[in-house]
């Protein structure tokens, strides 16, 4: 999350071979970050894996954003893939707000010790990010090695479309996409 404001900087700037290093830079430590998130669950946290999604998402827009305002991409694309983001951003936030016991401030809506639901991406979803995320790196990649409106990436266009909208429906017939937790009462036992 912390690198998508200058890697929009670059590639607003035209200097995609700066912005390749850095998007590949950002992709392994993602990677790794995950990695050692499941392989070391004393490493995972409720902040972390909130974080996480949101980052890739903020990168994800960042990247198409910039990109379309360069011409690299297609602007139907861009607002395809913004606006399924959005309004997974709002749902998540909706679901969020709703299941928040009283008294609902903003202190406790952000505090990720208060969980209240579980979110879990379909697996239709993390394919969508990782088509999104190899198209975009294909597309920064592609000034610099001379392959732009390269048919491959004109064919990954369109299944970054494709994936974009399969990925949004997965949450909506998807049972498993969040789950409400239920704090355990403490039962009291009376003596005889």
């Amino acid at each position: 999350m912390v690198t998508s404001p200058y890697l929009s900087y670059l590639i607003l700037s035209q200097d995609y071979q700066i912005a390749l290093w850095l998007l590949a830079i950002a992709g392994v430590s993602d990677l790794a970050d995950g990695w050692i998130a499941r392989t070391w669950t004393s490493q995972a946290s409720k902040l972390g894996s909130f974080l996480d999604p949101v980052a890739d998402k903020f990168l994800v827009g960042t990247l198409f954003l910039s990109l379309a305002w360069v011409g690299l991409i297609p602007v139907p694309l861009t607002c395809l893939v913004v606006t399924r983001d959005v309004v997974l951003v709002a749902a998540a936030s909706y679901i969020r707000y709703r299941s928040l016991p009283a008294p609902k401030t903003l202190t406790r809506y952000f505090d990720p010790t208060h969980a209240t639901v579980q979110l879990a991406p379909t697996i239709t979803s993390k394919l969508n990010t990782a088509v999104q995320l190899a198209f975009a790196a294909g597309t920064v990649a592609a000034p610099v090695f001379h392959f732009v409106d390269h048919p491959v990436l004109q064919c990954l266009c369109y299944v970054t479309a494709i994936s974009t909208v399969a990925g949004g429906f997965s949450y909506l017939i998807s049972r498993d996409t969040y789950k409400f937790l239920r704090k355990k009462k403490v039962s009291s036992r009376s003596s005889s």
